[in-house]
């Protein structure tokens, strides 16, 4: 452990100095054991700009006086315009698959389980008696109203809120899927509603 903490001091130039703070970690593990580094001015970090963003040529070597003031609020970056390519939205990782079948399975298993607990026809039985008709509609107006935005180049996340948030309609999505697919086989096993005796 000292071998690693003398590696550390002669990699960044400045000598280690020992904490003497009780907090945190340090009430459990003695103080001579913990080494505290301080800021090297001879070190110095580089990076390059992202795609589209001009690069500052002006390099100053930052001095003890630069490295003691607090750096100033950066700029927010530009985010870039998400795509409105037919091919970009519909690709599997893209916004609409996903989103668009969880909003259908959403309102497919409230649907189905309020169907069920009104009148006691299960799965089968509602799709047999007109529920496939409803099920086309609803899924072509759902879809259409979900297309829009995305063609417009509005995203979800751009909208998202609290707990009204696009990761949590995904999560949602996720467990309607489940709990439809979850719904039709116990039936299919059960041989009746789920809510029937």
């Amino acid at each position: 452990m000292t071998t690693s903490f003398a590696m550390q001091s002669i990699i960044l130039g400045s000598p280690v100095k020992l904490s003497q703070s009780r907090n945190g970690l340090n009430q459990f593990v003695p103080s001579c054991y913990l080494p505290r580094l301080h800021r090297s001015s001879r070190l110095r970090v580089k990076c390059m700009s992202e795609e589209g963003e001009k690069l500052d040529k002006s390099s100053t070597p930052l001095t003890d006086s630069a490295a003691t003031v607090p750096n100033p609020t950066p700029a927010p970056f530009a985010k870039a315009k998400p795509s409105t390519n037919f091919s970009d939205i519909f690709s599997f990782s893209g916004p609409a698959p996903e989103r668009i079948n969880g909003r259908l399975a959403m309102i497919g298993f409230v649907a189905a389980i309020g169907v069920e607990l009104a009148n006691g026809a299960d799965l089968s039985a509602q799709l047999s008696n007109g529920g496939l008709l409803w099920f086309l509609g609803s899924s072509a107006l759902l879809t259409l109203a979900s297309l829009i935005p995305l063609f417009q180049g509005v995203t979800a996340e751009s909208k998202s809120d609290g707990i009204m948030s696009a990761d949590a309609e995904i999560w949602n999505g996720r467990f309607a899927m489940l709990g439809l697919v979850a719904l039709a086989f116990t039936e299919y096993v059960k041989g009746a509603g789920l809510f029937q005796v």
